[in-house]
């Protein structure tokens, strides 16, 4: 199964650690030429140092495999365009990008600084833009590419995380509207939630959101629960688990696999279904508040409540 990339070229972003550098060598082992794209920053997204991206370019070339580091920060359109032009320059094409870099800043929203809130959009949004554009061009003009994008099931509710969450769901949306703009050109937008025992990982405070839940204090949706021993388990729930999707989705067994999004890690993988209408109501005339308030409880209101029930230890 080996060379399934081989000649293509791929941008990875934040790819020195962790995910990132897992997506790098996964696609690199399938011939792939790659470039290791990451600033070096810490996971709030703060200060810069090139030997990341350096040691995985190094670990691809012992392997056998090409690579060139990039340390470009993802906000800025300057170096996300010079990321693609460090590879058209280098490798003379563009096939695959891989929106992986992201930061992390959580705290309630009640508390939450607006340096906070704009840097986790920033990293996570505005580096979508900046990297994939002008690749995007490119690949509408060639007909063909990949774009895989990095949500999480963040983005479906959590804890003391509303701009994480907000820039994770929008990844989503992005996806799914890029994909129907380039479709036509051959060119597929996917994006994964992936489940991995990661330095971001570790920045969230999962065993007390999960213990508030327990307690009636804090409804989590169920899913939570199902990654609660994430950084207890390395090996089940390792970066390496999730990479082989990431591949997957750029050959060409994937072709017609476009503006999904699927969880990934630990030996899942899951289709996430799109949204659908759960129920409705409808009125031949103007909707009054007399029409509502008695109504909506009667027919939505199941659904209008908070669908997640305190899990009881």
């Amino acid at each position: 199964m080996a060379n399934l990339l081989a000649g293509q070229v791929a941008i990875v972003t934040g790819a020195g650690r962790g995910m990132g550098r897992a997506h790098a060598m996964a696609l690199a082992a399938e011939g792939a030429k790659i470039v290791v794209n990451d600033l070096g920053g810490s996971i709030i997204g703060e200060g810069g140092d090139a030997s990341p991206a350096d040691e995985v370019v190094k670990e691809i070339v012992a392997a056998g495999g090409q690579a060139i580091a990039n340390y470009g920060n993802v906000t800025s359109v300057t170096d996300g365009n010079a990321m693609v032009e460090q590879a058209m320059d280098s490798f003379g094409r563009l096939d695959i990008v891989v929106n992986n870099a992201g930061n992390i800043r959580n705290q309630l929203f009640v508390k939450m600084s607006e340096a906070d809130w704009d840097s986790v959009i920033a990293v996570h949004l505005k580096g979508l833009y900046a990297v994939t554009r002008q690749a995007a061009q490119i690949f509408a003009k060639q007909g063909s590419g990949r774009i895989v994008n990095t949500a999480s099931e963040a983005g479906l509710g959590g804890y003391a995380a509303s701009n994480y969450a907000a820039a994770k769901e929008g990844i989503v949306g992005f996806s799914r509207t890029l994909a129907l703009e380039l479709g036509p050109y051959g060119v597929t937008t996917n994006a994964i939630r992936p489940r991995a025992g990661t330095r971001m990982a570790e920045g969230v405070d999962m065993k007390k959101a999960l213990d508030m839940a327990r307690e009636g204090k804090l409804p989590l949706p169920e899913f939570m629960f199902e990654i609660e021993n994430m950084l207890d388990e390395p090996e089940t729930f390792s970066p390496d688990q999730v990479a082989p999707l990431v591949v997957f989705l750029c050959t060409e067994a994937a072709a017609n696999i476009n503006g999904r999004d699927f969880i990934v890690g630990g030996g899942e993988i899951t289709l996430v279904s799109l949204p659908t209408k759960e129920r409705s109501i409808f009125s031949d005339k103007q909707w009054t508040q007399d029409d509502l308030q008695d109504l909506i409880p009667k027919t939505l209101g199941k659904g209008v409540k908070n669908p997640a029930a305190p899990r009881q230890s």
